[in-house]
């Protein structure tokens, strides 16, 4: 087993995937502006990565251990997304987030407090839409416009 040609192709994708992603993938290299502030772009890096094989015996001498065709394939996938921007000044250091967040937990609770005043405003209209329905046995409801012209 230790002469697979599973191996081989695993082996081989690792390297290749190895060269794409390293730590300056993940914190950028640093950029100097003119002002003495230093500009540090900071990435989600994503991985995957999958192999199978199998081995066939060609029927003719199953003793011989040359006499299995193989067949296989390996494959990854690299998905770099910046995610901020570390600002360093003489004074401070700053986070700089990159557009929303893609992650659906934080996108459902930037929504909560708009979902809370929409439906805020919805109760409370409700609220006053049923007051002014209600009215007592044998009461006359009777409402009026009162209008100001110049």
């Amino acid at each position: 087993m230790a002469n697979n040609p599973i191996e081989g192709l695993i082996s081989t994708a690792m390297e290749n995937l190895k060269t794409i992603v390293d730590a300056n993938t993940i914190i950028g290299e640093a950029v100097k502006s003119d002002d003495g502030m230093t500009v540090i772009p900071v990435s989600k890096v994503s991985f995957g990565f999958g192999a199978g094989g199998a081995e066939f015996k060609t029927g003719k001498d199953e003793k011989e251990e040359d006499a299995k065709n193989f067949g296989g394939g390996a494959g990854g996938g690299v998905t770099i997304s910046p995610i901020a921007f570390l600002v360093v000044g003489q004074e401070k250091v700053k986070l700089i987030p990159v557009g929303s967040s893609s992650n659906a937990a934080d996108k459902i609770a930037e929504a909560i407090p708009e979902l809370l005043s929409k439906f805020g405003n919805m109760l409370s209209s409700f609220k006053d839409k049923k007051k002014s329905k209600e009215t007592k046995k044998g009461e006359v409801k009777i409402e009026e416009k009162v209008v100001l012209e110049d």
